[in-house]
């Protein structure tokens, strides 16, 4: 029976003062198309932010070989021979996909010591594969019964553990990534028998987990995926993000990547992510890069080998290039069906964090510079910043420490006031004009154990003429 309510004048004008207020102040409302969704700014602090840490967590982390899209490479319509083998010798006939929901146990995450790691690393947002393309939600779902976290398996709030975890650490803000469409769900597999002309699995599955995700636990980045088989009206994805801009608890401070439908990746959205790895140079728009510190895989894989894993060395040059052309860079980790992050992976935050403890000030709230890369020395990548009183600082980053006692720029042009400073190193740093024009450093001996960082260095040039 249809209930009425006679709201009082009071509330009237509360319900006012909450909803309407704040779009009379900014004069902004966004409409539910993409030409008002992209004219909404990015919130300053992803841009500052410039790097991210990626997890890669579920049910596929239980057999931890192949892949997070082991089932369909296992049961799909293309199957990869590799992993029915896998299947054939390790497990009976009778084993499906869902029994190994059951030993996705996570008895050892320890939230705290994750985010403690993610903090060290000096990232400044984590996003959890909330659900991945499985279908297998990390959180006590009412859309997804029986094939979630709290259901089977952990038994906990895998979501809101880690959640609230982030969040003690002030420097660290919260992401989820949530996978658009479901491999093997009967909803999604009738939309698309139906070439998407019906979208009751976006109704009655996609659209409630998004909306739940949001008001639950007020992510900070929404990384969307597995968008590729519809466009976005059949997502509905312009009507969520025009609500999630609108009227949502993180309406003010809320990114979004691109991934909205067929016809969004690489044109619409909050941010360009466009492909795996992407790495475009300098852009007109914000973009984000996603490594995995495994080459091969964005899940732990049990069989994985040293020389699969990314050296500090390619994870530093992968960052500096990135913001040097004024990207972000998402680096992804793979925790183990125990919830623990393998030593290999911690090391390789904990020694990004170790350099950015040196190097940070050339790598946040940086932008771009004239020059992306060095005109004469191709090892080295520039980023800048404007400081309080207005003067801008050149950051040449030297992903090669020079076999010879000078470094030459070609990009740089001094000015008598040029200072030069190495980052972490107590002195100055003599400089005179190159013979063919640009700067040319001139580098003291320094004691191994007195460098002050182990990879990349960087040199702060003030009082260009060209910045």
């Amino acid at each position: 029976m249809a209930r009425y309510f006679q709201l009082s004048i009071g509330t009237f004008v509360v319900c006012f003062l909450y909803f309407a207020l704040p779009h009379l102040a900014t004069g902004v409302r966004y409409q539910p198309n993409w030409a008002s969704l992209d004219k909404r700014p990015l919130p300053d602090w992803y841009d500052e932010a410039k790097l991210g840490i990626f997890l890669h967590w579920g049910v596929f982390s239980v057999p931890s070989y192949a892949g997070a899209w082991f089932w369909d490479w296992w049961k799909g319509p293309q199957p990869r021979p590799s992993v029915v083998e896998f299947m054939a010798s390790n497990y009976p006939p009778s084993f499906t996909y869902a029994d190994f929901a059951a030993q996705f146990t996570a008895e050892f995450f320890d939230p705290d010591k994750w985010a403690d790691i993610f903090n060290a690393s000096g990232a400044r947002y984590v996003v959890l594969t909330t659900k991945h393309h499985e279908g297998f939600c990390l959180w006590p779902t009412k859309h997804s019964w029986n094939w979630n976290a709290m259901d089977v398996g952990p038994n906990r709030d895998l979501v809101g553990d880690l959640a609230d975890a982030i969040r003690k650490r002030t420097s660290l803000r919260f992401g989820t990534y949530h996978s658009l469409f479901e491999f093997f769900n009967p909803l999604y597999l009738k939309d698309k028998a139906n070439n998407f002309t019906t979208n009751d699995f976006v109704a009655l599955k996609t659209m409630p987990e998004l909306f739940e995700l949001v008001n639950r636990y007020k992510p900070e980045v929404i990384w969307s995926d597995g968008e590729w088989e519809a466009n976005s009206t059949y997502w509905n994805a312009t009507n969520f993000l025009a609500w999630l801009y609108n009227e949502s608890p993180v309406k003010d401070t809320v990114v979004t990547n691109d991934r909205w439908g067929n016809d969004s990746r690489c044109k619409h959205g909050g941010y360009m992510t466009c492909e795996d790895q992407y790495n475009p140079g300098l852009q007109s728009r914000k973009w984000e890069s996603c490594l995995t510190v495994d080459k091969s895989a964005w899940e732990f894989r049990r069989n994985l080998h040293l020389n699969g894993i990314h050296s500090i060395e390619e994870i530093v040059a992968t960052l500096v290039q990135a913001v040097s052309c004024g990207g972000n860079l998402l680096l992804n980790v793979g925790p183990t069906k125990e919830g623990t992050i393998v030593p290999v992976f911690e090391e390789r935050l904990r020694q990004l964090g170790k350099w950015l403890s040196v190097n940070g000030e050339a790598i946040y709230a940086t932008r771009p510079w004239l020059f992306q890369n060095d005109t004469v020395e191709s090892s080295v990548w520039y980023t800048s910043k404007k400081n309080s009183t207005g003067a801008v600082s050149v950051y040449a980053i030297a992903l090669k420490w020079p076999s010879t006692d000078a470094l030459l720029l070609g990009s740089p042009e001094p000015t008598p006031q040029t200072t030069v400073t190495l980052l972490g190193y107590p002195q100055p740093i003599q400089w005179s004009k190159g013979a063919l024009g640009g700067l040319s450093l001139h580098l003291p001996v320094i004691p191994y154990n007195k460098m002050p960082c182990q990879w990349a260095w960087v040199f702060r040039l003030n009082n260009l003429y060209n910045v």
